[in-house]
């Protein structure tokens, strides 16, 4: 039993390492080795716990994915109205930038490697689906947006998740932390 939970932690391990290597140096920039390195493990035990690249590379978007979604929902629960869950959601995105930008950076490094390979294409688009229904479902659909201008809460919720990573990346870019206030901006939409 000790094996299984020793198991665990280094193949945890692996995917932290993996995760950090990508979000500081980039999917192409990245060697097994260097994740092997990082983790502190043999460069085998990447292939017994992974099988590949591309496998140790979905785990990673799955944890990813998995984050993304507890923690949002998590904010978007924490709140009664929609207006204030809106204010939630901004909050999230701004902390996020400011407190923790390498998740950001692997989300945008997967999307990019995600417009070229149908196996992170699923896993990405399943992400922003599961967003935009999230928004939808605690902000959109108990507004006054339900129809705006004919829109459907599904395609004003696609533009909110657009938005908000769309300001994400500038700001990375930027490096300006002054375009989170953009993402202020998106509170009047929502008013």
């Amino acid at each position: 039993m000790g094996s299984d939970s020793n198991k665990q932690s280094q193949s945890e391990r692996i995917l932290l390492a993996a995760s950090q290597c990508i979000s500081t140096k980039g999917y192409a920039n990245v060697s097994m080795r260097d994740i092997a390195n990082e983790a502190g493990v043999v460069l085998s035990q990447l292939n017994y716990y992974f099988k590949n690249k591309e496998g140790l590379f979905k785990e990673v978007v799955r944890m990813m994915i998995d984050r993304y979604l507890r923690d949002i929902e998590a904010s978007l629960r924490a709140e009664d109205s929609p207006k204030e869950r809106a204010k939630s959601l901004i909050k999230y995105f701004r902390k996020m930038l400011q407190y923790n930008p390498n998740l950001f950076k692997l989300l945008y490094e997967f999307t990019g490697l995600a417009l070229w390979s149908p196996v992170f294409s699923d896993l990405l688009s399943s992400l922003f689906k599961d967003l935009s229904d999230m928004i939808e479902k605690y902000i959109l659909n108990n507004t006054q947006l339900k129809k705006l201008k004919g829109y459907s809460t599904k395609s004003l919720s696609r533009l909110l998740i657009g938005s908000m990573f769309g300001t994400g990346i500038q700001a990375l870019l930027d490096h300006d932390e002054e375009m989170t206030e953009a993402l202020d901006a998106m509170e009047t939409l929502l008013e």
